[in-house]
């Protein structure tokens, strides 16, 4: 059992209380799964800029001098940093070089996500405690998905929490257990894509990532994970400019969506969505089964 929220905001007016409200909203479904929390933050883009969300057990060590030892190693960039988290700000057409020269310079920093957009940040803890070291409340941005995480399969570690991200600007949080997993881990491998953990999530998350470099947007993808996806499964998946959900075909996962002019919403249990604004004049829904349902700013516009 978790917990899993996603805010996708179709009015700007609310980016700048994005991180607010789907803090609110993950906090709520805290007694889902005590045993970790993340998020993923989808802010605005910088022209010629990309940015890597990292992490590291021993943040005092690895961020001390972060911004001096990647330009003496070829890498100019910008260092902020979060608790056990920084963000690294360098050129876009620099991006596929920072894993190297991190795993060079700073072989015990992970890599939680990396893109335009996104920030990704999760840690072993409740997700009050979460937000709060990650100042998540005063983040602005145009969409959003977390997970509070019960630990079932694997081992409870920074690593292990949701939100996994596999590709640029792309991210999934799951409720759900996949039995295929181990098969198509090994597919995924043979076609390039490399693995941090042994979570099922991941190989969701791969599978996604693997299957829109073949050209699919993002409902495309997930409707070919109701063929190729065995198991229980609910995801709210990210990316650049949209926000998909999906469930297995039999649905065992609870989920519910609300959508109004403004924003579209979804939690594992409406008590996630309470709080949101004019959720009393919003269509309130639950996802069907097998049905995948899609939102995308670019295609909006």
């Amino acid at each position: 059992m978790c917990g899993i929220v996603g805010l996708f905001l179709k009015d700007s007016r609310l980016e700048p209380q994005l991180g607010q409200l789907l803090s609110d909203m993950l906090i709520t479904m805290t007694d889902r799964g005590p045993d970790s929390a993340g998020l993923a933050i989808y802010g605005s883009a910088t022209e010629g800029k990309a940015k890597v969300t990292i992490q590291s057990a021993k943040p005092e060590i690895d961020f001390a001098d972060l911004e001096r030892d990647l330009a003496e190693a070829g890498l100019p960039a910008r260092v902020a940093v979060k608790s056990t988290h920084a963000v690294v700000a360098v050129a876009a057409a620099r991006l596929a070089d920072v894993r190297a020269v991190l795993a060079a310079i700073r072989p015990d920093v992970r890599i939680m996500g990396a893109g335009d957009s996104v920030e990704i940040y999760k840690e072993v803890g409740l997700p009050k405690d979460v937000v709060a070291r990650f100042d998540v409340r005063s983040m602005s941005g145009s969409h959003g998905i977390g997970h509070t995480r019960m630990a079932t399969e694997s081992a409870v570690t920074t690593l292990g929490a949701h939100p996994f991200s596999t590709g640029s600007d792309q991210c999934l949080v799951h409720n759900g257990s996949l039995s295929n997993h181990n098969n198509l881990r090994r597919e995924l491998i043979r076609e390039g894509i490399s693995f941090e953990t042994q979570n099922d999530t991941e190989v969701a998350a791969a599978y996604l990532t693997a299957e829109m470099a073949k050209g699919k947007d993002l409902g495309q993808a997930l409707t070919g994970a109701l063929d190729d996806l065995d198991g229980f499964f609910t995801f709210v998946v990210g990316t650049k400019s949209g926000f998909g959900v999906v469930r297995d075909p039999i649905a065992c996962k609870p989920a519910v969506m609300a959508e109004t002019d403004r924003y579209v919403a979804f939690g594992s249990e409406y008590r996630a969505l309470v709080n949101l604004p004019d959720i009393e004049s919003a269509r309130i829904w639950e996802p069907e089964p097998a049905t995948v349902y899609f939102w995308d700013h670019q295609k909006a516009a």
